[in-house]
């Protein structure tokens, strides 16, 4: 597919890298001559320089035969009015990052009278995945599929839990439970496992099962399962914004610390039943007479990474809260996760998430499309989840019998609303959607899991 990017920032960037690995015929514009001779060689793709919402400009990146133009700019305005060119110029699809809360209550307007094909709120989006994690606060990390029916979450092993060198097909008979392990992340290497990985303390797992079974599992190997009661949140931007709004919904109590004076004032307008902190987040006495160590969750969202780590790690000395810790670079990731720092959130790449869903959605054509994608395992692994529109190789076989791609493993069918761990002698049927784990990497179509 020919798909145009405008701006080049980190999330730009971010996409262009999945995207070329993928094989698209990639353009990339940017008004900063600098960030286009910046971008890293490893992207095949056409470097403009230039402005992305001029005629011109997008004539010159082929808008007139592009499947897809992206505008990820700093500025809103700018990113719709790329979109609405681009609908007036060629006949692609048109992708829009879109971040002010003011815009947030008019998407349906924009999308039918501009023609934004899809429009992506990277702090939004964030809040949503950080609402989920305090609704159940022992996971690390947590993605949704079939409409909520089915979660993949990640945790860590603890010596508490028991799990010590058991072996993963033990796991079902010793906790009676209907779940499936499908990833494993042991120091710097990651295992799709099979039932004869022996696990190990300290290991992180992913596991696939409904809401409540595993809320069970949970409940058996002694992790907890409630959500928190409330919530102190160092930095008062957007992203704070929505998830407070979030969490209040929840019946949270929510605190927010954020030293800008005129911002404080915005906030206590804008969330009247919040109680809004004028301070320095990163001054421990404040911290502490705020209560930290009697709060239930911590979450960091300054715009300094280097901030809210070390704010995590603080908080994770004078207490047993919940993190949740927000970092915008992703250069470091690796270093970053061995920190253990609760859960860390990277927005750019839940718009990467977001956007590659569509983006792979839209390039198939053959009926069975990606409902959606995450990336796991140290962003080394994708979950995806297929609605299977017409028969195929893959349906009606017992998948015992079908010539599986290596470390792929299918987690779990969905057939009308009822959720079951996929297991040898289940077959895919007509009308299921279906999620599957996968190093693999640009799955498009339910057909691409076999061999070929």
């Amino acid at each position: 597919m020919k798909i145009i990017i405008i701006g080049c920032g980190k999330v730009g960037i971010t996409l262009a890298e999945q995207l070329s690995e993928e094989n698209h015929d990639l353009v990339l514009i940017d008004t900063s001559a600098q960030k286009v001779q910046e971008i890293p060689e490893n992207i095949d793709a056409i470097r403009l320089y230039g402005n992305g919402a001029s005629i011109n400009t997008q004539m010159e990146a082929g808008v007139d035969k592009a499947d897809i133009l992206i505008a990820v700019t700093g500025s809103d305005e700018l990113n719709l009015l790329c979109c609405l060119i681009a609908q007036k110029t060629g006949n692609c699809q048109t992708i829009a990052r879109v971040r002010n809360p003011i815009y947030s209550k008019e998407i349906g307007f924009i999308k039918e009278r501009l023609g934004v094909s899809m429009i992506i709120n990277p702090e939004y989006a964030a809040a949503l995945e950080i609402s989920r994690l305090l609704r159940f606060p022992s996971a690390i990390k947590i993605d949704t599929f079939a409409k909520g029916r089915v979660e993949l979450l990640k945790f860590r092993i603890r010596p508490e839990f028991h799990l010590n060198n058991v072996l993963i097909k033990d796991i079902r008979r010793k906790f009676n439970a209907d779940i499936l392990i499908c990833g494993v992340e042991r120091e710097e290497k990651i295992s799709i496992p099979d039932g004869d990985f022996i696990l190990k303390d300290n290991d992180v797992l992913s596991i696939i099962a409904s809401p409540k079974n595993a809320a069970d599992f949970f409940k058996k190997i002694g992790l907890k399962t409630n959500q928190v009661k409330n919530a102190l949140i160092v930095g008062g931007g957007k992203l704070a914004h929505y998830l407070a709004n979030l969490l209040l919904d929840m019946k949270i109590k929510v605190r927010i610390v954020e030293k800008d004076k005129a911002r404080c004032d915005e906030l206590n307008e804008l969330l009247p039943n919040a109680e809004i902190i004028c301070g320095d987040g990163t001054d421990k006495n404040l911290l502490l007479e705020e209560g930290l160590p009697h709060t239930e969750a911590f979450v960091t969202l300054t715009n300094v990474d280097e901030e809210n780590i070390l704010l995590s790690l603080y908080a994770k000395e004078h207490s047993n809260v919940k993190l949740v810790t927000k970092v915008n670079r992703i250069a470091f990731d690796n270093i970053i996760e061995r920190l253990d720092l609760g859960s860390v959130i990277y927005p750019k790449y839940i718009t990467m998430d977001y956007i590659l869903q569509y983006v792979r959605a839209l390039q198939n054509s053959i009926g069975s499309n990606v409902e959606n994608l995450y990336h796991i395992l140290d962003n080394r692994a994708e979950a995806l989840e297929f609605a299977v529109h017409e028969k195929s190789p893959v349906t009606d076989v017992p998948l015992s019998q079908l010539q599986l791609k290596d470390n792929l493993l299918i987690g779990c069918i969905n057939r009308g609303g009822k959720i079951h761990i996929a297991r040898g002698n289940d077959s895919i049927q007509l009308g299921d959607t279906v999620i599957v784990v996968t190093i693999q990497k640009g799955l498009r179509d339910i057909r691409d899991i076999l061999k070929k």
